[in-house]
């Protein structure tokens, strides 16, 4: 029996033989593409190349690609583990070919692999193309020696491919596998006619050959292209002889485990099965986006974990789990899959930390939820009705955690739906509200502005990393919108592109490079320089004098000054991210950076906020090394063997077969493009100014080094001194100094506290004097000098224990505002409410309020209008 390791090792060992090159598979987190949430296809980190914006030194690749796909299109969450084949994460098997091999070959290639190294039976094989596609048809007939009643045409449905309305589609062919007629759905089984497991299909191959323009038409490819997938969860099915990828070696160790922690049977009891099938799955998806930076929260991403990690936790009830346990299992996806993806291991402990305080917090409030959710069912079967409502579902979102998928989980075994689109109402409103919609991957694409330049092929050739100067020659220009110009002359922006460059363009967080250029009789002002793709550098320019042209000769001049700042800072960046991975521990990722000139700004993962004696250890580690003075070499090599160096590959980046390795002494090893310097001596001085938060488990860490951190450290000590000065100490007594000062104030305050409430007491006594009777209701309402809420509250309680029926106003002026206290008894009620009268009454004072009803509260803006707030409340009561 073919374990799954075994098949993907053989799938990019086969793929290699011929050809292609083996690429690591990208981050869950698409780069550079707003439009996904994950990474749902191996076909994602090409995107670029497919839409030609991007060029790899290779022509053939070959992936095993983990990939997530949850809700949308793709998959029902509530399906996963009710099927055999729904799952949130899964790995697809892939080989492409960019403008290479064509149709042939990819039917040959697919073919060998199933049937030799596989040894899959040729006679249980199936083929399905697009029903034009006479060529696939006629190929696989030739090359694979498949019987034309082994291939059926069906319609653009299940055999046409698009990535989207317009741009790269073409037909597609699947491979099915008949898994034998005890699967068969009926007498009408068959292919294209049902959906039933007897014909499975195991592996996609898209033929790209034409680009749907906006008008729908559809234009032959000057390079056609191949796309494949295969998932490995159904390959491993279908070797292992099983019928539902759950019994295959990539889940079997997982319910193992379960079934000895519960002391449970698998295969005993469907809903237990439905437990276990839950929770291996989800416990996979878990782990691979932990360890790709992504943490529970309320949105985007982090959102789904979190869906994710509550409802394992719940269906652990069903398995008899009432405490945490997820964490518990981690370690059996790590042993199970921590070879082919060492990220898993490295994220071992941060992962079980983060999953474990998710369950804590779920747990707390699960039961809660389980009970109203109760209530409300209940409620609902005796009114006769089958609909959950939208509001009822946000609640206990909102309110507890509760993803909608445990409320339809537990909705549908009762026999009960869920008004979904009541709920996402309510969640819409929510986010204008909070303007917290997830808005994408947040990642620039760039690449968009530039497409002009993009489909001329242009290449230029950076010379930055070994000097500041160089000559060019300008391959285009372009003016602000973007548009190819022949020229740029005085007081024009635009942008321009030249062979040869010293600048660096954005990109790895370093801000662009600024400078000069020179043409013969024209000096341009770059004001900053951007990457669109990996070969093209465009400098944003503004000239100032005399004109550019398609075709100059020009130099070009990095500001040097500003060239080494940034470097400083990117530098720097590198050794506070070994320091706080050997302060935090291994689980520290880099989450995103800014590196310019003034600062550096550095986001990792971590769950905590750092302690004051953290941020000092990191901060004395980072400037031990500075004051060592270590060197900063930089190498080119293959990425395997970086890798094998131990060099930290930023989780969504891309790389090439060859790398950039940064390389401090024995302290720091990454692959990075950006500048640096040459030795750690040159930073001078390392700063922390400021630690946060930004997200769910993602920190913050702002920082300064030479001239802006030295800078920061004499504002301080202007600060200091002038503190010193004021409180008339030595500069080492200003902590105590003013703790004894904060001590003082707060007694201070208590006092004047106990002094108000006194004075409020005591005009208490004589106020009831004040009382009127109007419409035969005794009124009180008066102005009062006290600005103490908590006073005024005391007050009225005061008031109300002594005038049992009746209506109450206290007003109150505190710096120019009005403050408001409006007290109704309740035999009063079915004539008044406090706050039906303090709406009223606080318009005077230009505000609002409101309450319980017998007592409300306002506030506003005009308080030199306490006298007529006073004459309102009277004038209503009298007009009853």
């Amino acid at each position: 029996m073919l374990k799954s390791k075994e098949i993907r090792r053989k799938f990019l060992e086969f793929f290699a033989k011929n050809g292609h090159t083996i690429v690591p598979s990208s981050s869950l987190i698409p780069k550079d593409d707003p439009t996904l949430l994950f990474t749902n296809a191996g076909m994602v980190q090409f995107k670029k190349v497919f839409l030609g914006q991007e060029k790899r030194e290779y022509v053939r690749a070959t992936t095993a690609q983990k990939c997530l796909r949850v809700g949308g299109k793709h998959n029902d969450l509530e399906n996963v583990g009710r099927t055999a084949r729904h799952h949130t994460f899964f790995e697809m098997l892939g080989n492409f070919s960019f403008g290479d091999y064509f149709k042939e070959d990819a039917i040959k290639f697919a073919w060998e692999f199933l049937t030799k190294e596989l040894g899959l039976d040729p006679l249980k094989l199936y083929i399905t193309v697009y029903k034009d596609d006479e060529e696939a048809i006629s190929l696989w007939q030739q090359v694979a020696g498949v019987p034309k009643e082994r291939i059926f045409r069906l319609g653009e449905k299940d055999n046409f491919w698009s990535m989207g309305d317009t741009g790269p589609c073409g037909p597609c062919s699947e491979i099915l596998y008949d898994q034998g007629e005890n699967l068969a759905c009926g007498p009408n089984c068959g292919i294209g006619k049902c959906d039933c497991d007897r014909y499975l299909e195991i592996w996609n191959l898209v033929f790209m050959q034409y680009n749907r323009d906006e008008k729908g038409n559809l234009n032959p490819l000057p390079r056609p292209s191949i796309d494949t997938g295969m998932g490995l969860e159904r390959i491993s099915a279908v070797c292992q002889g099983v019928y539902s990828n759950f019994d295959s070696d990539l889940f079997t160790g997982i319910i193992d485990a379960l079934c000895h922690k519960a002391r449970v049977e698998y295969k005993a009891d469907p809903e237990i099965d439905t437990a276990l099938r839950v929770i291996a799955d989800h416990l996979r998806a878990m782990a691979f986006m932990i360890a790709d930076g992504i943490l529970p929260s309320n949105e985007g991403r982090g959102y789904v974990l979190r869906r994710l990690i509550r409802r394992a936790f719940r269906f652990g009830r069903v398995l008899g789990f009432y405490e945490p346990f997820l964490n518990e299992f981690l370690t059996v996806v790590v042993h199970e899959m921590g070879e082919a993806y060492p990220e898993l291991k490295e994220s071992e402990s941060f992962a079980s930390e983060v999953i474990l305080k998710e369950e804590e917090r779920f747990a707390k409030t699960l039961d809660k939820g389980l009970k109203i959710l109760e209530e409300a069912l209940l409620s609902l079967e005796k009114s006769g009705q089958k609909m959950i409502g939208g509001e009822v579902v946000f609640r206990l979102y909102d309110t507890y955690g509760f993803p909608i998928d445990i409320v339809n989980d537990i909705a549908e075994k009762r026999g009960f739906k869920v008004d979904e689109k009541g709920f996402k109402q309510f969640m819409e409103e929510q986010k204008q509200r909070a303007k917290a919609a997830w808005k994408g991957s947040g990642e620039k694409d760039i690449a968009s502005q530039f497409r002009t330049l993009l489909g001329k092929d242009f290449k230029v050739e950076f010379k930055g990393y070994d000097t500041l100067k160089s000559q060019g020659k300008i391959l285009c220009l372009l003016n602000e919108r973007g548009k190819e110009v022949k020229e740029l002359s005085t007081g024009e922006k635009g942008f321009l592109l030249s062979d040869k460059t010293p600048f660096y363009g954005e990109s790895g967080g370093q801000v662009g490079d600024t400078g000069i250029i020179k043409g013969e009789n024209a000096l341009v002002s770059v004001l900053t320089t951007l990457k669109p793709a990996k070969d093209l550098i465009v400098h944003q320019v503004e000239v100032v004098k005399g004109a550019v042209l398609q075709g100059d000769q020009i130099s070009l001049e990095v500001q040097e000054g500003v060239r080494i700042a940034t470097a400083r800072n990117h530098t720097a960046t590198h050794l506070l991210h070994a320091a706080l991975r050997r302060v935090l521990g291994d689980h520290v990722k880099q989450a995103g950076s800014l590196v310019e000139p003034t600062r550096l700004r550095f986001d990792f993962t971590h769950i905590k906020a750092l302690t004051p004696d953290e941020l000092k250890q990191v901060e004395e580690e980072v400037n031990k090394v500075i004051l060592t003075g270590l060197n900063v070499r930089t190498d080119i090599m293959e990425y395997e063997q970086a890798v094998k160096m131990g060099a930290m590959a930023l989780f969504g980046e891309k790389y090439d077969q060859k790398v950039r390795v940064v390389k401090i002494g024995d302290f720091s090893i990454e692959l990075c493009g950006g500048t640096h310097l040459n030795n750690t001596s040159q930073i001078g001085l390392f700063l922390i100014v400021n630690e946060e938060a930004v997200a769910a488990g993602v920190r913050r860490i702002e920082a300064l080094t030479g001239t802006y951190a030295y800078k920061h450290v004499v504002s301080l000590k202007e600060i200091l001194l002038s503190a010193q000065e004021e409180l008339e100490v030595n500069f080492r007594q200003i902590p105590e100094k003013i703790k004894g000062l904060i001590k003082e104030y707060k007694t201070l305050l208590k006092e004047n506290k106990r002094l108000e409430q006194k004075l409020a007491s005591d005009q208490g006594k004589n106020l009831l004097s004040k009382k009127e009777t109007l419409s035969g209701i005794d009124v009180l309402a008066v102005k009062v000098e006290i600005e103490d809420v908590g006073a005024l509250r005391k007050l009225m309680d005061d008031l109300r224990s002594k005038m049992s029926s009746g209506i109450i106003l206290l007003a109150a002026a505190k710096q120019g505002k009005a403050n408001l206290l409006l007290s109704v008894s309740k035999d009063l009620h079915s004539k008044f409410t406090a706050p039906q009268l303090i709406k009223q009454v606080a318009k005077e004072v230009g505000g609002g309020g409101g309450g319980r009803p017998d007592l409300a509260q306002a506030g506003g803006p005009l308080g030199d209008k306490l006298d007529k707030a006073i004459l309102k409340l009277k004038e209503i009561i009298k007009n009853i």
